[in-house]
């Protein structure tokens, strides 16, 4: 008896842009912010959000039905209201808040992944060095405004992860840690709360420094932790015990992903380890699907950057001398990938 093959898989992902759509575009309006911890008929919080009114049933029972929001009754006196972890990660004024990478994919990425058969065919950006502008960096720090928004915006994305390593991680035998491209301090912020122990270092380029000093004094931890600044192709990383890279060496090609894991190593003492925190492809490249979007991501954003495996970081740390190395699932499809010294 011959199995029945059902398209519904194809179809939901040939589609799923529209679903992608409207959850962005929702966050871009505010719409869970908005919503808060109060319960509004759709004509309520249509009206709030300046929408149409052929729009509002359509978009909002569309989130109800994506599970985004939750609805109470039927018809226009039906209430709308956030659901548990549409007000946990949603919300901006919720500390998981995770709608600020939403806010950039649709701003940016969105329609840059248009673009993603001329990326395959040259193995160019197809970001804003594309259409004469400059690169994302190369523009964000040029504003610190901008540059503070950006990196406040990667804060959701990053935050389970470095929980999940401040919590699973022995830190036992190390005193001091520096993490490298520190941005907000984040990383620092959470091991620092968990390893009362530990001396930690944030360490970026010097117009993210006040940026760092500010979210470090906000949790109260300016006696634990030190900002120091650097940039980390030129100059020497300082030196601790443990060295940490969260969504670092993807951004680079294979030259300057080498530089960086040769600095650390010269900065580690014996003993010492660096951990990459990454969406680490399977050695197979068979099972994590974001991991390989990912990858194609850097480069539709760089064009020569990419992800890599946990098999590809441990022959990179083994020809910069390296000895020991393992793998820790965070959260999510992302991994810590540790080499030790």
């Amino acid at each position: 008896m011959s199995t029945q093959l059902d398209p519904s898989p194809i179809l939901q992902t040939a589609f799923g842009f529209w679903s992608s759509k409207v959850l962005l575009t929702a966050v871009e309006f505010g719409l869970f912010t908005t919503l808060g911890d109060r319960h509004l008929t759709g004509s309520e919080l249509g009206a709030e959000l300046g929408l149409h009114p052929r729009a509002i049933s359509d978009f909002f029972d569309a989130l109800v039905a994506m599970k985004f929001l939750d609805r109470e009754g039927d018809g226009p006196s039906a209430k709308y209201r956030n659901t548990p972890s549409g007000e946990l990660y949603l919300c901006s004024e919720s500390p998981r808040y995770i709608g600020g990478v939403l806010v950039m994919l649709n701003a940016r990425l969105f329609k840059y992944w248009n673009d993603l058969p001329e990326a395959l065919r040259t193995g160019k950006p197809q970001n804003e060095v594309k259409h004469g502008q400059k690169g994302i960096f190369e523009e964000l720090y040029s504003e610190l405004p901008k540059l503070e928004q950006f990196l406040n915006s990667m804060t959701g994305l990053s935050r389970m992860n470095f929980e999940a390593f401040a919590e699973k991680f022995d830190f036992s035998n190390f005193k001091t840690l520096c993490d490298v491209g520190g941005a907000t301090g984040l990383l620092c912020i959470e091991v620092a709360r968990k390893q009362p122990h530990l001396a930690c270092i944030s360490f970026d380029l010097p117009p993210v420094q006040p940026v760092a000093q500010k979210h470090i004094a906000a949790a109260g931890l300016n006696d634990r932790i030190t900002t120091a600044a650097g940039d980390f192709f030129a100059d020497p990383l300082p030196k601790a015990d443990l060295i940490t890279m969260g969504m670092i060496l993807h951004d680079w090609n294979l030259e300057k992903k080498m530089h960086l894991i040769r600095a650390a190593y010269n900065a580690l003492p014996p003993g010492g380890a660096l951990v990459a925190i990454e969406a680490l492809i399977d050695d197979a490249r068979r099972e994590n699907a974001f991991g390989l979007l990912m990858s194609l991501n850097m480069l539709i954003e760089f064009g020569d950057a990419f992800d890599y495996s946990a098999a590809d970081f441990r022959t990179w740390c083994l020809e910069a001398g390296f000895q020991r190395f393992e793998v820790m699932h965070l959260a999510g499809p992302s991994s810590a990938v540790i080499a030790y010294k």
